[in-house]
């Protein structure tokens, strides 16, 4: 008999390492006049302890106050000048730096983010106003419906951990950082050996590696960190009740991570939920009932766990009966789905994939993500035979295994007539 045929080795972009442990990746994407730059670290608001909650993303804003030789204004007219856009997000698992510019700009745009990550200025007096301005903004989500009704879900997906709590902070928690203790986090946070640096677009490899090493290649080890604590779906209702026009609902139930071999069955077990107008929620409780202008269902994963989530909006008056739909069709699920119906629904994840990857800063925050994800950067036909493998059994089994645990996280945020959704979804999925 003869010997097994090597597995083939995983192909993608080349990933290359500085020194100090920054990693670079580079997606040339031919005839383009621009290029996108992402440098992202690999750590977030879930390394924050209680204390420190909202410092990351704290930090974000404080950087651009003004970093090495350039004040905030200087940042943000320098990134112009080249016909570009400079922004920053945080997330509880990433934070990314991003710049946009005519292909020109790459050499200026490492540069300044250099500057963000490794020396911000850090004024005192810059600090207490971006406070301020950090304060106004937890007050606007706590009075937008749609944002608050979210922050509460997650806060009882998992209540306790990190993940629970709000990326924004607190104003108490964020008024206890000082420039000292703030520079103290950054140089944890934006460790070299937590940071992609990845460009796509009008981009030259050797030229990217040139300006990473010029610019980030002299950073020092950062800080030792404790690895982040293991995350568990903990469950619980949050009902609060405003006179608002209609009622907002998250239904919540745990799932699998990003790494997980079931995270495409996740997506596309999302897909059919309430993914598009064609989808069974969208169906049953808008087009056939009536119960809900705005409904979908959709995925959140993390390293390590994820969840499914139905979002609603709704007169407060039919908030109990759309939970009963939304968790019937759950349950649904449980049954293997026709062939045509999955069909579609690989469909629109894969076009929504491919119609992505026509953007070069997609392409980059992409390549980023899965480099800290996975050691390197998956191919897009890899992805597709991912998906395409994905079974109506499949499906089936993993919503099987989504209910057994009985938990649930349900977030309820309108009229006192509609906080019964809580335990009506609860009731329709489990008795």
């Amino acid at each position: 008999m003869s010997a097994p045929s090597p597995k083939p080795e995983p192909k993608g972009l080349p990933i290359r390492r500085l020194a100090n442990g920054v990693r670079v990746v580079c997606d040339p994407m031919p005839g383009l006049q621009t290029v996108a730059l992402s440098v992202v670290a690999g750590r977030g608001a879930r390394l924050e302890d209680e204390a420190r909650s909202g410092w990351s993303h704290l930090l974000e804003h404080m950087v651009f106050k003004g970093a090495g030789a350039r004040s905030a204004r200087d940042i943000v007219e320098a990134i112009e000048a080249e016909g570009g856009q400079i922004n920053a997000a945080t997330g509880y698992e990433r934070t990314s730096f991003q710049v946009r510019a005519l292909q020109h700009g790459l050499d200026l745009g490492v540069s300044v983010i250099a500057d963000l990550v490794q020396r911000p200025a850090m004024d005192a007096d810059d600090l207490r106003r971006e406070k301020q301005v950090v304060g106004q903004e937890i007050a606007e989500a706590a009075d937008t419906p749609d944002d608050l009704v979210f922050e509460l879900a997650q806060e009882a997906a998992f209540d306790g951990h990190p993940l629970g709590r709000s990326i924004l902070g607190t104003p108490t928690t964020i008024g206890r950082a000082k420039p000292e203790t703030l520079s103290d986090w950054r140089a944890v946070l934006y460790a070299p050996e937590a940071l992609v640096v990845s460009a796509a677009g009008a981009v030259d490899e050797v030229e990217l590696l040139r300006l990473a090493e010029r610019d980030f290649g002299a950073m020092g080890a950062g800080p030792a960190v404790a690895a982040s604590e293991p995350a568990a779906f903990a469950g619980g209702v949050r009902r609060v009740a405003k006179p608002l026009e209609q009622a907002n609902l998250v239904l919540l139930l745990p799932a699998v991570g990003a790494r997980d071999p079931d995270y495409f069955a996740l997506r596309l077990l999302a897909e059919i939920l309430g993914g598009g107008m064609a989808s069974r929620l969208f169906q049953e409780a808008r087009e056939k009932r009536g119960l809900a202008y705005a409904i979908d269902a959709y995925s959140e994963t993390y390293a390590d766990t994820g969840v499914l989530g139905v979002f609603a909006g709704c007169a407060a008056a039919d908030a109990a009966e759309l939970a009963r739909v939304a968790a019937g069709e759950i349950a649904a699920m449980t049954t293997p789905v026709e062939d045509a119906e999955l069909a579609r629904a690989k469909a629109q994840l894969k076009g929504g994939m491919f119609m992505g990857r026509e953007s070069a800063l997609a392409r980059a925050e992409q390549a980023a993500a899965q480099v800290l994800l996975f050691g390197r950067t998956l191919e897009p036909e890899e992805i597709a035979a991912d998906i395409d493998a994905v079974t109506p059994a499949d499906l089936a089994r993993l919503t099987e295994t989504i209910l057994k645990g009985r938990r649930t996280a349900v977030a309820v945020l309108g009229p006192k007539t509609a906080l019964a959704a809580a335990d009506s979804f609860q009731t329709a999925l489990f008795g």
